[in-house]
């Protein structure tokens, strides 16, 4: 089964001020992949995803998504929308709500008002019930299924961005924002979300063979190359360290795309070799990370070529 384009970048270019961020970023994002983004801080990597979220829109340029799978065109992203959800580094549960009950809270939000909920009180009871209910399932897929009842204050912080990614799931949204998710966690709990990434990436690969659409497309931006080769399909580097004299300008116009490659796909219980990263991290290292290498831009865009014979996961 091929894959249908889930997100679109065209042309995104931003700036404050003075300060030139961003420069013709293009960017399609197959339904199923999950893209680790990488790059120097300070090159936009945040500033792209809000730009995803819909929180701030690009200065020129479009974003896209596909709403209707392909059916019809894909519609420009103006705003916030409950197709796209976002987990932060810090996550931001409400202290007086339950896990389950803070999952469930987009649910309410979504589908409810104040009014339904004053007015039509029996009915609001059934579908919070039913709201609860789902919240509780999607918490057992982030394995906190003994965890339902328990306050943010009592969970460690691995927990609590369990709960935060289920409250992303439970929206069902086209595609799923991780912005430095993992980055304030110890070494052990990072790791152990790294595989809850690798078991939704499998649930993925068996849709696909049962010829369904894959539920879930993510894009994960972080500062950790390991991680990025590991919880990834796709690796795309997001840098201001290119050969933007070639092109005319008299100053770097912004960060630009200079890195698009496929990545190895992990099973989520498998031994990690680190050697298996060590070509890939050091090829990041040079082209996205090193100011003094300032290469073509399309020299390591490479994708779309390398999935149209054949090198990346099916």
């Amino acid at each position: 089964m091929t894959n249908s384009i889930a997100l679109e970048c065209r042309g995104i270019n931003h700036w404050f001020g003075a300060n030139k961020v961003l420069f013709d970023v293009n960017l399609k994002v197959g339904r199923g992949q999950f893209l680790s983004l990488v790059g120097p801080s300070g090159c936009g990597k945040s500033t792209l995803l809000r730009a995803i979220v819909g929180t701030h829109l690009p200065n020129e340029g479009a974003t896209l998504v596909d709403l209707a799978h392909g059916v019809s065109e894909m519609t420009p992203i103006k705003g916030p929308g409950r197709d796209r959800g976002i987990v932060y580094q810090h996550y931001s549960l409400f202290p007086f709500l339950t896990a389950q009950q803070n999952v469930a809270l987009g649910l309410k939000l979504d589908q409810t008002s104040i009014p339904f909920r004053l007015f039509q009180y029996p009915k609001w009871r059934q579908l919070e019930k039913e709201h609860l209910k789902l919240a509780a399932e999607y918490l057992e897929k982030v394995r906190l299924k003994d965890a339902l009842k328990l306050y943010p204050h009592e969970m460690s912080g691995g927990m609590r961005q369990r709960v935060a990614i289920a409250q992303a799931l439970i929206m069902k949204p086209e595609i799923i924002l991780l912005d430095e998710p993992f980055g304030a966690l110890d070494e052990s709990t990072r790791e152990d979300l790294q595989r809850l990434l690798l078991q939704l990436y499998d649930q993925n690969r068996e849709a696909k063979k049962n010829g369904d659409p894959p539920p879930y497309t993510l894009i994960i931006v972080t500062h950790e190359l390991n991680e990025a080769i590991y919880v990834g399909d796709r690796l795309v580097g997001l840098s201001m360290y290119w050969d933007w004299k070639k092109s005319g300008h008299t100053r770097c116009p912004g960060a630009t795309v200079v890195y698009d490659r496929p990545s190895p796909v992990f099973e989520p219980h498998e031994i990690r070799e680190y050697e298996q990263f060590e070509k890939q991290r050091e090829e990041l290292r040079q082209q996205v990370f090193d100011p003094t290498r300032l290469q073509p831009i399309d020299q390591f865009v490479t994708y779309w070529d390398d999935q149209k014979h054949g090198k990346t996961t099916p």
